[in-house]
């Protein structure tokens, strides 16, 4: 059933849904940092992954859609990249 809504497109929705959820992302994976209670944690673990999952969705229909372009990498871009987060990896374990 289509959404009456005559103010937002279909794609304006979906893109605004699709930062809702990134945002709620962040906000899970910043309570579970935060906690130590296992119970709690168990749950926020949960839910993080379940938004993630949602995001994934909505991002594939976006990008089914044409209204998430992606840019292939270079092998130049993966290879400073693995380099990047190898070297802040590293770095913790001095």
């Amino acid at each position: 059933m289509p959404i009456n809504n005559p103010g937002l497109s279909e794609q304006e929705m979906m893109n605004d849904l699709l930062t809702s959820e990134k945002q709620v992302v962040s906000a899970y994976n910043t309570g579970l940092t935060e906690t130590s209670c296992p119970n709690l944690r168990q749950h926020l673990t949960k839910c993080l992954t379940d938004t993630q999952e949602i995001q994934f969705q909505v991002f594939n229909a976006m990008k089914q859609r044409g209204w998430y372009q992606l840019k292939p990498a270079s092998s130049q871009d993966i290879q400073s990249a693995k380099t990047k987060y190898n070297q802040i990896k590293n770095s913790g374990l001095q």
